[in-house]
């Protein structure tokens, strides 16, 4: 069942009016970027059928994030490489990239809605953590989509650089195919080193593009 717009009718109704919704993509991933994006819908021109981007298809996703990007007041996309993330470990990256889409907005947000149960530290506006908010929060969802979509769009790019390893197919995650790669051509230059399964074998998910693997853990989290 999609998300609704409970949670920013609240905060509309108490005075906020520019309400954002941030998210992350590829915090389990083993290659590649992590990448955030934040978005102020229109509270009056909202898509149908925003959700989480993982229960959505691909064609779903692309089709929302076009008229999310149409229709949005504001919106922004931050990424983190993949050595950054093996210098500061995945969750300070994830909030980085978080905290550096929300400040790309203009206009600024009164309060931003984030996904998971963590606040970004670096952020002086009102902020609310949400577990599982990209289920629950409209505007979180949209994030999670611009996120997810552009994440994989970069994935593409870097099958096309990389060839061999499957980017294209798995955008960077821990699937069987992709531990095949490792094993036959050694980690690529975008791979994380500090994650399991890069240097280290490890059980690999076979699962199809359309999945979402469950996270590798940083050998130093």
């Amino acid at each position: 069942m999609p998300c609704d717009t409970t949670i920013e009718s609240g905060l509309f109704a108490a005075g906020h009016r520019l309400i954002a919704g941030a998210d992350e993509v590829g915090r389990g991933a083993i290659a590649g970027p992590v990448a955030a994006a934040a978005v102020i819908l229109n509270p009056f021109c909202v898509p149908e059928g925003i959700n989480d981007s993982k229960q959505l298809t691909r064609l779903q996703r692309e089709r929302l994030f076009d008229q999310i990007v149409a229709s949005a007041l504001a919106y922004a996309i931050a990424r983190i490489e993949h050595d950054v993330i093996d210098r500061i470990n995945i969750h300070h990256a994830s909030l980085a990239a978080i905290c550096e889409a929300v400040k790309g907005l203009n206009p600024i947000p009164d309060y931003v809605l984030i996904d998971g149960k963590f606040k970004v530290p670096q952020l002086s506006c009102p902020q609310e953590p949400i577990i599982k908010g990209d289920g629950l929060s409209v505007s979180i969802a949209a994030a999670s989509i611009l996120a997810k979509v552009t994440r994989d769009r970069w994935m593409r790019e870097a099958d096309q650089a990389y060839p061999g390893y499957g980017f294209a197919q798995h955008v960077g995650y821990n699937t069987r195919a992709h531990q095949e790669a490792l094993s036959q051509l050694g980690p690529s230059a975008i791979h994380r080193l500090s994650f399991h399964g890069v240097l280290t074998r490890q059980t690999a998910l076979d699962l199809k593009e359309e999945e979402t693997p469950l996270p590798s853990l940083p050998l130093n989290p």
